[in-house]
């Protein structure tokens, strides 16, 4: 379920990234995410010189990739100019020739990373106001969309455990064969059992013995009649 709603909305995702490359007019637009120990590229623009694509993946610790740092901040990062930045002037998008970046975490309701939206350029580019806001806009509906497929994960997990209630319901309603004298019951290979030993097997009941009361009367008044005796 969770896989097919994402690759409902990753078609939409779609549409966003190519809307928002073209808008901004830069080559690459991406959502990136995070699989296992890698970051793969989820959705690429259909823009032309994005050299990016779909399915493309790296290691994600020590990557020295631009969204690894967005991924273990939770936060924008933007590099106007790489070539002119020591931290960044050996980062491997430089090899794709892509100099300059803007990226925001997209994040699920419990604040764990899903990945990143960020747009790449092959000239130097510190992007203005507008474009931050507009993919700001595109962060939040896209983490919308991520509730939806993690509200829906939540209710599958509770279905789930609602179907080993009605299981040990079944279980335990069925007719079950017990001994009339010491009340022991046969399971289904042919074993007798406690009864307290067979419902705890067979369920996440736990037993904590005492006794009733008309047991406790008769126990103390049996004790009383011994004592009277000796």
């Amino acid at each position: 379920m969770k896989n097919m709603m994402l690759d409902e909305f990753k078609k939409n995702w779609q549409d966003i990234v190519d809307s928002m490359a073209s808008i901004v007019h830069i080559p690459a637009g991406l959502i990136m995410k995070i699989t296992d120990d890698k970051i793969e590229v989820f959705v690429s623009s259909h823009t032309e010189g994005n050299p990016y694509k779909l399915g493309d993946s790296e290691i994600l610790d020590n990557s020295g990739l631009y969204c690894e740092t967005v991924i273990k901040s939770k936060k924008k990062l933007l590099v106007p100019n790489a070539l002119k930045d020591d931290h960044w002037k050996t980062n491997p998008d430089i090899k794709l020739n892509m100099i300059s970046y803007l990226g925001f975490p997209v994040l699920y309701p419990d604040q764990s990373v899903f990945g990143t939206i960020c747009i790449l350029d092959n000239k130097e580019n510190a992007y203005s106001d507008l474009t931050e806001k507009l993919m700001l806009q595109l962060k939040k509906l896209i983490e919308s969309n991520l509730a939806i497929v993690y509200m829906n994960q939540e209710l599958g997990e509770e279905k789930l455990n609602l179907k080993d209630v009605i299981q040990e319901i079944k279980t335990l309603r069925g007719i079950l064969p017990i001994c009339s004298k010491c009340k022991k019951i046969r399971d289904d290979k042919g074993y007798w059992n406690q009864i307290e030993e067979y419902i705890t097997d067979h369920s996440e009941v736990k037993f904590s013995h005492g006794l009733c009361p008309q047991c406790e009367r008769e126990m103390y008044n049996s004790m009383g009649n011994d004592q009277n005796f000796t």
